[in-house]
């Protein structure tokens, strides 16, 4: 909805903003502040702020410009496997014939449910049609799996809530300087209440409190493990479209959620 009535950069930094304040008022409250950054940690902050939160929303915004948003969570679905290659050469963490398993088998869950079925028809139009979108995309995932990873590094030593925290602070200054660019595009129309509570849920919910979580899940059970559960965002994705928009829910959506369950299962359950 706010995308179709503010210019992306400044939602984006609208929602890194609010998540900022909240952030910074639970590294307060939980923790009695933030703790002051080493070398190493400054360093490994910055490029969590650059690559999660600066990077993948830039080029984020700029595919959905591009192409269509079902084409968009194809490419997101291969973010967990990325991660699990990139786990296996940078970290050389061996994650065994069943986690890979489990990868595989949620991406197949997630194609199903995004194509509807059709996963022949869209694996070649996403070939054959390669353009700018598509890279865009890519790049922005490529960002993700970097995040991903420097999150293992930056954790040794700081809190998920004081890694996040900085990290948020560092990116939405990149994302200010983009938005900048935009200010003479806004107008009073955009500043609505439906907007200003669409940016809040973002920054509060959808930003701050999830990326908390999912630093602790980095933290606590291993990148690849972590990054697994994405694939679940289609899956609630279909059920709240149900629930919210009353949309139709296909059989190929209930298989395929069916096979994302099992896979995300598989991928944190093997031995």
């Amino acid at each position: 909805m706010t995308a179709q009535s503010m210019p992306h950069m400044t939602i984006a930094t609208g929602r890194f903003l609010v998540a900022a304040v909240i952030l910074l008022i639970i590294a307060y409250r939980v923790e009695g502040g933030l703790p002051r950054l080493t070398r190493n940690q400054f360093f490994s902050t910055l490029a969590l702020g650059v690559t999660g939160i600066s990077i993948y929303n830039i080029f984020f915004l700029a595919a959905l410009e591009r192409m269509p948003a079902g084409k968009t969570a194809l490419l997101v679905a291969m973010s967990p496997i990325l991660t699990g290659i990139s786990v296996s050469i940078i970290l050389k963490e061996r994650l065994g014939l069943y986690r890979w398993g489990g990868l595989i088998l949620a991406f197949i869950g997630v194609v199903t449910i995004v194509t509807k079925g059709d996963v022949l028809h869209a694996t070649q139009s996403i070939i054959h049609a390669f353009g700018w979108g598509e890279f865009f995309m890519m790049t922005a995932i490529v960002s993700w799996v970097a995040y991903t990873l420097i999150s293992r590094f930056a954790l040794k030593g700081l809190s998920p809530i004081a890694a996040t925290t900085y990290a948020t602070l560092f990116g939405t200054v990149f994302l200010l300087i983009g938005a900048a660019f935009e200010l003479p595009l806004l107008t009073t129309e955009m500043l609505s209440w439906k907007n200003a509570l669409a940016i809040f849920y973002l920054g509060s919910f959808g930003s701050a409190i999830a990326f908390i979580w999912y630093s602790e899940g980095v933290k606590t059970i291993g990148p690849a493990r972590t990054v697994a559960f994405t694939n679940l965002v289609p899956v609630f994705g279909v059920l709240l479209g149900y629930l919210v928009l009353s949309e139709l829910i296909l059989l190929s959506m209930v298989i395929g959620g069916a096979i994302v369950i099992a896979g995300v299962t598989l991928t944190n359950r093997a031995k």
